[in-house]
């Protein structure tokens, strides 16, 4: 039987000291991060009310506070992310199908390594950004050189990890796996594509990233929506606010985006203990 008496005194012991204070260093240590950031706010803010730092150099705070809420209200900053944000997942949809597949093709044959590595890493080492005229005048000023503006940046990450990935995929795994029986297509799937997905997720972060980067170029010049054309708007009008608007909103949807492929990352590498943990 179950002592009560022992069981009321297990309840009523307090807690442990150390647990405590941990979770209390743990909360001043967030507050000591965000220290930092208040006190540029504050002095932003102040540099701005005594005049040091002029509306027409970068507006305040509390200006840019307005700006946000003044175009949210009037839907025109969600219409342009809208746009936006479809623009971007476009083309880095065209990126991963292609980035996938080229890493696949090079990672797996020798052949198709000598084939299509070269010209990967060509083309990498060119300024994607530079490349924006040419776009226009191959394929107009519609949403196709936007679109391809993301896809090109996106696509060298992709392929570059996750053809990293494969080639440092143990080769006893692949032996044991054809001891087992294990077919080529049983190979790739049960032991190179597991083995790689890793790298390729981190070049999946890393290629959101270049996509947005790209559409703010590609969304400056001959765009009639989304946050560029609304950034553009405002420069031609010395609207410092609602440029320091929009690159907030550039920089949210890169958190954002980012933050939702740590949870797929989450979920399929779930076997992993370091991710898990």
């Amino acid at each position: 039987m179950v002592d009560i008496r022992s069981t009321g005194q297990a309840l009523d012991r307090p807690a442990d000291p150390q647990i405590g204070g941990q979770g209390r260093k743990v909360r001043l240590g967030s507050l000591r991060r965000l220290a930092s950031p208040l006190v540029i706010l504050v002095l932003w803010q102040l540099l701005s009310v005594s005049g040091l730092l002029p509306p027409r150099i970068l507006a305040s705070p509390v200006q840019i506070l307005a700006a946000g809420t003044k175009l949210t209200a009037s839907g025109e900053l969600v219409m342009g992310l809208g746009v936006s944000f479809l623009r971007v997942a476009a083309g880095f949809s065209i990126a991963l199908v292609v980035g996938v597949l080229l890493g696949l093709i090079s990672g797996l044959s020798r052949f198709g390594e000598t084939m299509i590595d070269p010209p990967i890493q060509m083309l990498k080492a060119m300024p994607f950004l530079g490349l924006l005229p040419l776009f226009i005048l191959w394929f107009g000023i519609g949403e196709v050189p936007k679109v391809g503006m993301v896809a090109f940046g996106c696509v060298f990450p992709i392929y570059l990890t996750l053809h990293g990935g494969i080639r440092g995929i143990d080769r006893k795994l692949i032996e044991a796996g054809k001891t087992l029986g294990l077919g080529t297509f049983g190979i790739v799937r049960h032991i190179v594509i597991p083995g790689a997905l890793p790298s390729l997720l981190v070049g999946v972060r890393y290629g959101l990233s270049v996509a947005w980067l790209s559409l703010v170029v590609g969304e400056q010049i001959n765009a009639s929506s989304g946050i560029g054309y609304i950034m553009t708007y405002a420069r031609d009008f010395l609207q410092t606010d609602v440029i320091v608007v929009c690159l907030l909103v550039y920089a949210a949807m890169g958190l954002l985006t980012d933050g939702l492929v740590r949870i797929i990352e989450a979920y399929a590498l779930r076997w992993r203990p370091v991710v898990t943990a």
